[in-house]
């Protein structure tokens, strides 16, 4: 009876998942078809384009596009993507002008501000070129309203709002959570800013973490507010009075401030449209193409002059690195900077001499330090034979600095988040927790130091010694490669290191970045170092994956929908990913160079 049992219950298991796979198949079967089928979107003339803002904007191209097939992931816009296709809109005769609708969907290190400031780059740019740009907003938050305040005009609905009550980060500390439940930490670091560790020890800020928190988010805001201001025709002193004065402004209060032009419903908007593109048909829209299906008829894979050298005379490649998301020891999952998946991969790069140079862009706060050290040993080769460039994203920090470092240029943007150059151990121990079930541990060993690592027990006051020379090791290494790189004084490195996170305009003034300006600034000059001119096409790296390995992913992730409510659903979705980024926590000898726990820009 047991084997027939087991039998029964395996072959279910496989007509299970026989039947699941099926079912993916005959969707993608159904896609297909239905792709072919479809007529490609043309451009009429006269048409706008319309950017909707309703998706997170990420500076690595999506690894698979299945997600938005079946409707569990939410879309993603990578950010060259949308800047390029804007600047082809802008030369383009068939778009009259540009509509921006929606609120941005961030998600992990996506639609950061200074991917929001490379939008903001390329829709000025498009407006520059004399076609209108006109934005539509509903409840526009911060970031929503810092891209479309460069619009010519901004219409909100009647019940709509703008929210724009300044920035604020308010990190979550888990050392009450441990305490009840049993859990220990212990941890080692160097540098009196680095607050990483905070979250695991600590219930509030410390004077120091407080101190580097409010300068960073002084300085992000200053940069924000000044952007807009100057968008709106306003002082930024007339412009923090406001948001001083009211933070959530209805669309009457919103209007009469400055911040938007017209309160008008929708179909006011469409009307004015139709009848600005010459459509007469009640029945229509005004003509119009989205940014996606856009960017696949114009040709935008790259940038300026890259569509001209698909012709001959085509010199070489420029290949683009994307390293966003947690540096993490071994190959990492999608999202995450694998330290052997990146050094690899910049093996290969170096080696093959149709790559004329390298374009590193980073989006991530680090993580493992052996993992960066992988990364950076294969950047340092790179370029000894070729130019090698890092534009840095909204995040370049502690590990994803030290991969930075040895690039031949660095650009940045002013709201980059970088520096936090330190270091920190933690480690975990579940002894109080097991005992208060019963559980207990026993065991033998042939070294003083054999079970250094395990979780049933805190760490000696020899263990944690040994754990902290290798701590104050790597600093010093860190503070000695970044002085090395940027040919800086090892006295100033160590005063403006300390774990200290600072923004892409002090990090300038610092000596720590060379020059403020996003990735199309970056494959520029990687072109002119290389002297390749304009005759180049861009290869992107991570690559999209194959067929298969995308149905994997996707069975993987077929879950039910949660039913929780809306305010338990934020709290468990904050705890979730701050227990996730303590999974990314793998380094061997459990040593990191990352920012702040999670800054949590609001």
């Amino acid at each position: 009876m047991k084997n027939f049992l087991s039998s029964m219950l395996g072959a279910l298991a496989a007509l299970v998942i026989f039947c699941g796979a099926a079912g993916v198949l005959f969707l993608l079967l159904l896609a297909g078809i239905s792709a072919l089928g479809e007529k490609q979107p043309t451009v009429e003339a006269g048409s706008y384009l319309v950017v909707d803002l309703s998706t997170n904007i990420t500076d690595s191209p999506p690894l698979v596009d299945l997600g938005a097939l079946m409707g569990r992931k939410q879309p993603t816009l990578q950010l060259r993507t949308a800047t390029q296709a804007i600047k082809a809109a802008g030369a383009d005769g068939r778009i009259q002008g540009l509509l921006i609708v929606g609120s941005l969907q961030a998600a992990g290190y996506g639609s950061g501000l200074a991917a929001l400031q490379e939008l903001r780059a390329a829709l000025t740019a498009f407006k520059a070129s004399g076609k209108p740009v006109k934005a539509y907003l509903t409840y526009a938050g911060m970031r929503d309203y810092y891209v479309a305040a460069t619009a010519d005009e901004v219409f909100l609905d009647p019940y709509g709002e703008v929210a724009l009550p300044g920035l604020a980060s308010e990190p979550m500390f888990l050392a009450g959570t441990f305490e009840k439940y049993g859990i220990g930490v212990q941890v080692t670091r160097v540098g009196k800013y680095k607050s990483a560790v905070e979250p695991f020890i600590r219930k509030d800020l410390s004077p120091e973490n407080r101190e580097q928190l409010q300068k960073l988010l002084d300085d992000l805001w200053t940069e924000m507010r000044d952007d807009i201001a100057a968008d709106r025709g306003m002082e930024p002193a007339a412009l923090q009075a406001v948001v001083d004065a009211e933070g959530y402004l209805l669309a009457g209060v919103a209007q009469r401030s400055g911040l938007v032009d017209h309160v008008e419903y929708l179909d006011e908007v469409i009307a004015k449209l139709k009848e600005e593109t010459g459509v007469s048909d009640p029945t229509d829209t005004f003509r119009q193409i989205d940014l996606p299906a856009y960017a696949r008829i114009a040709g935008t894979g790259g940038p300026a002059g890259e569509k001209s050298a698909a012709g001959k005379g085509r010199r070489g490649q420029i290949a683009v690195v994307y390293a966003e998301g947690d540096i993490v020891d071994g190959e990492g999952e999608p999202g995450q900077v694998g330290g052997s998946n990146f050094a690899r991969e910049l093996r290969r790069l170096r080696q093959d001499d149709s790559v004329k140079a390298i374009v590193l862009r980073v989006n991530s706060p680090g993580g493992s330090a052996s993992a960066s050290e992988a990364i950076q040993r294969e950047m340092r080769l790179a370029a000894e034979e070729k130019p090698v460039i890092v534009s840095m994203g909204s995040y370049a920090a502690s590990g994803g600095y030290w991969i930075a470092a040895y690039s031949d240029h660095i650009f940045a943007e002013p709201t980059t988040i970088t520096g936090s150059i330190g270091v920190f151990g933690v480690l975990f121990d579940v002894k109080k927790l097991a005992n208060d079930f019963g559980v207990t541990f026993d065991g033998v060993k042939t070294g003083r130091f054999a079970d250094t690592m395990t979780l049933s027990r805190p760490k000696t006051d020899a263990e944690m010694a040994m754990i902290q020379r290798s701590v104050d090791w790597i600093y010093d290494e860190f503070v000695g490669k970044v002085a090395d790189a940027r040919k800086l004084d090892r006295g100033l490195v160590e005063e403006i290191a300390q774990g200290r996170v600072w923004s892409g305009t002090e990090a300038l003034e610092l000596g720590l970045v060379d020059e403020l300006g996003g990735l199309q600034e970056a494959i520029a000059y990687a072109a002119e170092a290389a002297e390749i001119g304009d005759r180049y096409r861009v290869t992107e790296f991570p690559r999209k994956k194959e067929l298969g390995e995308a149905i994997a992913e996707l069975l993987e992730g077929l879950q039910p929908v949660s039913a929780r409510g809306g305010l338990v659903r934020q709290l468990t979705e904050r705890l979730e990913r701050e227990l996730k980024t303590i999974g990314a926590f793998n380094d061997p000898r459990g040593i990191y160079a990352r920012m702040p726990f999670e800054l949590n820009l609001q």
